[in-house]
């Protein structure tokens, strides 16, 4: 009986971890999707609309190590970690390898296509050096980041895993993620998100003590009211784009930076709100278990590859365009780009070459 409760609890899970999953997508392309330069607007109210548009879904990659928190817990109990390593590479190396092959394969096209029609000659002068490039920045400035990044973090949680339960092991995580909220204002090492190779680790460790603890944290959550936690929300979503005023204003690199103290307070407030909301039937038809590895992969060498031959003859100018014209660029580009994702990995799911989005 008491296995029986323990599997109807572990599906419960995965259904609202699914509605997460998919709406944290969702964010994710269309934060990729944004083509417009941080702080191009000179009136404080179009900054405003941006910032604003910007960072109603910057909650999303957190979200999506904290849901990546909970679903390893079990899996960290029943595998050694030798097991649990080789059964998650074999799942997600194979697949993430192939597109990133993929983006250099079609960069480099890109590239001798330019080269015989007059362009630069970098692909035939110095053709490994320009693909090691390609491999370098395909690693650390495209979406490709996000899977080594992911992996790295459980190879930690895995590696202190005697201590994965340990409050104080949370804490020097959780300092180490606030070290780089401080960096963004003194630049003591390279600020971008996507080379914070270490302060995203706290976040997965918090997913593992949500699932250890769940019904005491649903507990808490199912006793906050609606307006108190929509209130909580409103506020940190405020706090979150002061914050990016001030880092626009300080020309920081990164001003909509993830770890921004400010986004993770909206990104703990969001989840604590979806968790509230649970299942969200109309979601799970977008199949988001089976779906959202292979979009993630997808859609960057999408972003990068097709939607500039869609752009660039258009010759757009989005510092001289409306911050209206520019967001419905934006939600347009979203809507493509996540449509056209979704399309090709449903298409490929339904083939031999399934493990190329981790099926």
């Amino acid at each position: 009986m008491e296995k029986l409760e323990e599997k109807e609890n572990v599906k419960e899970n995965f259904d609202f971890v699914d509605t997460i999953r998919c709406i944290s997508m969702m964010g994710i392309v269309f934060e990729h999707t944004s083509s417009v330069e941080t702080g191009i607007y000179k009136s404080t109210f179009d900054t405003l609309v941006e910032t604003s548009l910007i960072q109603s879904f910057k909650f999303s990659t957190i979200a999506f190590f904290l849901i990546g928190g909970i679903l390893i817990n079990h899996k960290f109990q029943e595998y050694s970690a030798g097991q649990y390593l080789k059964n998650r590479f074999k799942k997600t190396i194979n697949p993430w390898l192939f597109w990133l092959f993929v983006y250099i394969v079609l960069m480099c096209v890109d590239r001798y296509v330019a080269y015989l029609r007059g362009g630069d000659t970098i692909i035939v002068t110095n053709f490994f050096g320009y693909v090691w490039h390609l491999f370098g920045f395909g690693l650390f400035y495209t979406p490709s980041w996000f899977v080594l990044n992911f992996l790295i973090c459980i190879c930690i949680l895995l590696a202190f895993k005697r201590y994965l339960y340990s409050w104080i092991f949370g804490t020097i995580l959780g300092l180490i993620s606030i070290t780089y909220s401080l960096n963004l204002y003194h630049d003591w090492f390279i600020a971008s998100h996507s080379t914070a190779l270490f302060g995203f680790v706290f976040y997965l460790w918090l997913g593992v003590i949500i699932n250890k603890n769940f019904e005491l944290v649903m507990g808490y959550i199912r006793r906050i009211s609606w307006p108190v936690i929509i209130l909580l929300v409103v506020v940190t979503f405020g706090l979150a784009i002061s914050e990016s005023w001030i880092l626009i204003k300080i020309k920081a690199l990164d001003a909509y930076n993830t770890l921004r103290i400010t986004n993770i307070l909206y990104s703990l407030a969001m989840f604590a709100l979806l968790l509230k909301i649970g299942k969200i039937k109309l979601l799970h038809k977008l199949e988001p278990r089976q779906t959202t590895f292979g979009i993630y992969l997808v859609h960057f060498v999408i972003i990068v590859r097709l939607m500039p031959l869609i752009f660039q003859p258009l010759k757009l100018n989005y510092a001289k365009y409306s911050v209206w014209l520019n967001s419905g660029i934006h939600l347009l580009t979203f809507i493509a780009v996540y449509g056209i994702s979704f399309g090709l990995v449903q298409l490929i799911r339904k083939t031999r070459y399934r493990w190329t989005i981790g099926l």
